[in-house]
């Protein structure tokens, strides 16, 4: 399936991206997101990146100009409530060739061939304050779900109280815990990059640790180390504000490679986990929506 636009005596193709080379993706994402509020990310970064969002070459589209991709939507697949389902890793389209309508053209293109999939629902995170991909959401009839927000910091920022940091429970690296505990611990759901599933995709490239008291569970932490990304960090509601949740992060800190960290999509109706990631210097960098359509 796919469509021919005339645009400024220019032919572009809209297709799947099934077979296309990877370096080429990586280049239109590069150009994509040069003028972005984010830093360019290397070759085998956004690989990392898409990989553990679950990308599948089959159920994406890009808009090309003869055999350069110019605007895409690289599409995951995966489970989401039990339910199939696809997810947005990243839509972008080259400076030059924004203002066309092709972000629109290439999710009417989409559509169809996840419904052919079986798939059900449309799952993606959008900045709040970018108002254009908002709005074309919306037109979309994507409807808002959650509000997250998301943390940045310098290792070198960050403040800890050695009181807190002195602890009668032990730490040590562990593999993903039991689901039914591990949700146990949490305030809400972990948004689709943060889930266990997106962390199994790439488990090479994440540390997880555990708070045991008396050999029982307590608490856990996960960080991809090369990208100081720390997904979930949870504490069992009868040990909190114990020192349990500053002594796993201080851990996960001192293992992750960078000089940066950051803490991607925290509800924000959920103020405790902001509350503490202020006290120690993590401040909110922004923050985002997550949306759905239902198929």
């Amino acid at each position: 399936m796919y469509e021919c636009l005339k645009i400024t005596k220019t032919m572009i193709t809209i297709k799947t991206l099934k077979g296309i080379d990877l370096k080429i993706i990586y280049t239109a994402f590069d150009k994509a997101f040069a003028d972005y509020e984010v830093n360019s990310m290397p070759f085998d970064e956004v690989m990392q990146m898409i990989t553990r969002r679950g990308f599948n070459p089959e159920i994406s589209f890009g808009a090309f100009e003869n055999d350069e991709l110019v605007s895409f939507t690289l599409n995951g697949l995966g489970n989401w409530k039990g339910k199939k389902t696809a997810y947005d890793t990243g839509t972008g389209t080259i400076k030059e060739f924004r203002g066309k309508g092709l972000a629109k053209r290439i999710f009417q293109e989409s559509v169809p061939v996840l419904k052919e999939n079986g798939i059900t629902q449309y799952l993606l995170e959008v900045l709040q304050h970018n108002d254009k991909a908002v709005n074309l959401y919306k037109n979309q009839a994507f409807k808002i779900s959650r509000e997250f927000d998301y943390f940045t910091a310098n290792k070198s920022d960050l403040k800890f109280s050695n009181e807190k940091l002195n602890n009668d429970f032990d730490i040590k690296e562990i593999n993903i815990p039991d689901y039914n505990l591990a949700s146990s611990f949490w305030d809400f759901q972990p948004s689709w990059q943060n889930t266990f599933d997106s962390i199994e995709q790439t488990h090479q490239n994440f540390k997880i640790t555990g708070a045991f008291k008396d050999n029982e569970l307590i608490g856990y932490g996960i960080t991809e180390i090369n990208t100081g990304d720390i997904t979930q960090l949870a504490v069992s509601k009868s040990h909190r504000r114990k020192g349990v949740g500053t002594v796993l992060l201080h851990g996960l800190i001192d293992i992750i490679q960078g000089e940066s960290i950051k803490i991607i999509n925290t509800e924000k109706d959920k103020p405790s986990i902001k509350s503490f990631l202020e006290s120690i210097n993590i401040q909110p960098a922004g923050s985002q929506y997550e949306m759905i359509k239902l198929l």
